[in-house]
């Protein structure tokens, strides 16, 4: 039940947060070549991949297919497809460690300075937290390999409607694919 939780959260980011998004890229590939999409079907004894189940895989699947519309890519059947479309999620936990050392506390007749003295306080907090990533991964149909992967993560937060699940996701997809196509380099 934590993982079918978990992955409900991992991309339940939040609309304030900041995200962080990279993207990698064959540069020998022409990207305007690619006309066409299919989604790769998921395969369930992936150990390695974490998918997500039911209505945040649907949600993720119709933020990916709204952003490659409008970058002109027309969805098809999978032998017809330019490239090959799929995501995988992950969730890690990090450890956040902080020390704080503070004075308070004013007694004017105590101590070797007249007004100075008080008590030196030092308080360490250990926090934990996960961090959600979402890897969307572009294979070219024809050769098999990838060709492109856009990466975001962002702390995990819970998201109390599916109204927000909706707009955090089409948020976190947005911000993702603004680097698909890769721009040409200048030689």
């Amino acid at each position: 039940m934590k993982k079918l939780f978990i992955a409900a959260a991992v991309l339940a980011l939040s609309a304030c947060s900041t995200l962080k998004s990279s993207s990698d890229f064959d540069p020998s590939v022409a990207f305007d070549q690619y006309k066409s999409y299919a989604w790769v079907e998921s395969k369930n004894d992936d150990a390695a991949g974490y998918h997500l189940d039911g209505l945040m895989d649907q949600r993720v699947r119709a933020a990916l297919d709204t952003q490659l519309n409008q970058k002109g890519m027309i969805k098809t059947d999978k032998q017809n497809a330019d490239i090959l479309v799929n995501y995988i999620t992950k969730v890690d936990k990090k450890i956040n460690v902080d020390t704080f050392n503070s004075h308070f506390g004013y007694n004017p007749y105590y101590g070797p300075r007249w007004g100075l003295a008080g008590s030196m306080q030092t308080e360490t907090v250990v926090r934990e937290y996960e961090v959600g990533t979402l890897m969307v991964d572009l294979v070219d149909n024809k050769t098999g390999k990838l060709v492109w992967r856009g990466t975001i993560a962002d702390t995990v937060r819970d998201q109390s409607t599916p109204e927000e699940r909706i707009a955090t996701i089409n948020q976190a997809i947005g911000t993702v694919m603004m680097n698909y196509p890769p721009k040409p380099t200048a030689n």
